[in-house]
């Protein structure tokens, strides 16, 4: 993916990693919408960061997917990259349906049916652009599982496989699927987990990604260097090592 000249709509980017990478690439001389669910905070963003446009969208309601495709591609007929950003990881007790069943639904709507339905509707604009870019967002954790959260452990290595499965189908066209695996960041997607010592501060990650977006654009997985352990752990051979290490509350992220 190029670091410049494209126009971006990232669902999911009204706060953490989501807004900080709109702005980043914003910076970079890219046209950026923002979308998100709350028409407040989108007007707030928007007001904030001059040139920014935004689009309401619920990425788990498919009707509004529909309506926000057609919005944004009528505004910017340029389109030529997405960022699948919106997601939620929530904590789940599976010895008792109540303690989980909702809240797996409702991962793998947002999680994963969500960027299918997002994906579904650009794939076929995306092939008229000369370059376009399909960007998934999984996470270390599609690759060794923390015990307090299964769906969203599996929604994200269901975004893995799909993304290595579109990159193959989508071969000899003008698109390429690009998945971001970020580590654990300081951000919002779990309560408190912006004050989390062990997770990686919000600038230094999206400084990171910036930098490997810019000097391997052509790479098939954006990886830090702090996700590399969780990534890893099975081709090294300590997977059951890392998996004690993420659930033993130790540092895994180093």
């Amino acid at each position: 993916m190029d670091i410049t000249g494209n126009t971006i709509f990232i669902p999911g980017s009204t706060s953490g990693i989501g807004l900080a990478l709109a702005l980043a690439f914003q910076e970079r001389g890219n046209q950026v919408i923002v979308g998100g669910r709350r028409t407040a905070e989108l007007e707030r963003i928007a007001a904030a960061h001059p040139g920014l446009d935004t689009v309401r969208i619920d990425t788990a309601d498919p009707a509004s997917i529909a309506a926000a495709a057609a919005e944004v591609l009528d505004r910017h007929p340029d389109l030529n990259a997405l960022i699948a950003m919106a997601g939620i990881m929530r904590a789940e007790d599976w010895r008792r349906p109540e303690g989980f069943l909702a809240s797996a639904e409702a991962t793998v709507t947002t999680n994963v049916l969500g960027p299918i339905r997002l994906i579904g509707a650009f794939v076929e604009h995306f092939q008229t652009r000369p370059d376009a870019t399909i960007m998934t967002v999984s996470s270390g954790l599609a690759f060794t599982p923390l015990r307090a959260t299964p769906s969203y452990n599996a929604s994200k290595a269901a975004i893995h496989m799909l993304s290595e499965s579109l990159r193959l189908q989508l071969e000899g066209t003008s698109v390429r699927v690009v998945e971001l695996v970020p580590p654990s960041v300081r951000t919002e997607l779990m309560p408190g987990h912006s004050e989390d010592p062990h997770a990686l501060p919000l600038d230094e990650y999206v400084a990171e990604v910036m930098g490997l977006v810019e000097s391997q654009p052509d790479a098939k997985e954006i990886q830090v260097e702090r996700v590399k352990f969780l990534r890893y752990g099975e081709a090294r051979g300590d997977y059951d090592q890392v998996v004690a290490a993420l659930n033993g509350n130790e540092r895994a992220n180093r």
